[in-house]
């Protein structure tokens, strides 16, 4: 069928063309192109094209002053990063060290480091999983819709970092 439509198309539009060829002279417009060497460029890296135009360096970090917002988003990949090392550095161990986990904390407890030095030890394990865990709720709540204006994300933050210091130092002390 759709070949019976193609040479009914042609044949009609031949002998259209044929008996008045002076219809579609005014929309045909003859064009000559011409060939041209193209230009050699020469490469120039960012910076020097920067420098030739006259545009400053961009300061980057250096304009922007150190807010809350911006410590806690920096601090709890940190702490994300840590916890992951603690859990590789713990499951690595369980699987080469040849005593178990009892003789290491006994270990641990016959070189009398004092309270103080086994305190802080804690308090350094200890930190990155409270403020992970109390930052973790913070996003959950904003994930809900609830504390995004800039004053509540403000007070949250300090709510949580008084938390996590708070719990960090319960659990360090235990």
């Amino acid at each position: 069928m759709s070949l019976i439509f193609r040479l009914a198309g042609k044949r009609c539009t031949n002998q259209f063309l044929k008996h008045d060829k002076n219809c579609l002279m005014p929309f045909i417009r003859p064009v000559t192109l011409k060939a041209k060497a193209a230009d050699v460029v020469k490469e120039e890296g960012h910076d020097e094209r920067n420098m030739k135009l006259g545009r400053p360096q961009s300061p980057h970090l250096t304009i922007y002053s150190l807010q809350l917002t911006s410590l806690l988003s920096i601090t709890h990949r940190f702490t994300g990063m840590a916890l992951s090392g603690y859990a590789i550095a713990l499951g690595l161990g369980a699987v080469v060290l040849p005593e178990s986990i009892p003789c290491y904390i006994d270990n641990l407890e016959c070189m009398e480091l004092g309270e103080t030095a086994i305190a802080a030890l804690k308090f350094l394990l200890a930190f990155p999983l409270t403020y992970h865990f109390w930052n973790g709720i913070r996003h959950l709540l904003w994930d809900t819709g609830r504390f995004l204006s800039i004053r509540e994300v403000y007070v949250t933050g300090y709510i949580m970092l008084s938390l996590a210091l708070t719990s960090a130092i319960v659990l360090s002390l235990m």
